[in-house]
């Protein structure tokens, strides 16, 4: 595929793939004869990756490590495995932040909408 045809299927503009590939949050992409990028399968399921790790809030040094730790083989499945069990920690504990928030934001909504119903706001 061309970068052109992977930016528009991962919704990615094709200056970000390039940042992605030239900072190793991608490995590098493999290239046509004349030195265009030409995206295989394995090029793609990097960028899903990438996608959705940094939909969740992974920082680019974070999966630039994973990437590194990735190219140098089976030897550093731990490191590996080290590195996504604090991703999901940190992950975790931004979605009990977030369950907070939205308890709180429940509530005031719900003193917002009887203060419409009785023109009076409320609260207990």
């Amino acid at each position: 595929m061309t970068i052109s045809e992977v930016s528009r299927k991962y919704g990615i503009s094709q200056d970000t793939l390039r940042y992605y590939e030239r900072v190793g949050v991608i490995p590098p992409v493999h290239r046509t004869a004349s030195g265009l990028r030409d995206y295989t399968e394995e090029d793609c399921g990097w960028v899903e990756l990438v996608k959705c790790m940094r939909s969740a809030g992974l920082s680019v040094e974070v999966l630039t490590e994973y990437v590194r730790l990735s190219r140098q083989g089976d030897s550093t499945i731990s490191d590996r495995l080290k590195l996504l069990v604090e991703q999901r920690k940190q992950l975790a504990d931004q979605m009990e932040v977030i369950r907070g928030t939205m308890e709180r934001l429940d509530y005031k909504i719900s003193r917002y909408e009887a203060a419409v119903k009785t023109g009076k706001l409320i609260w207990d």
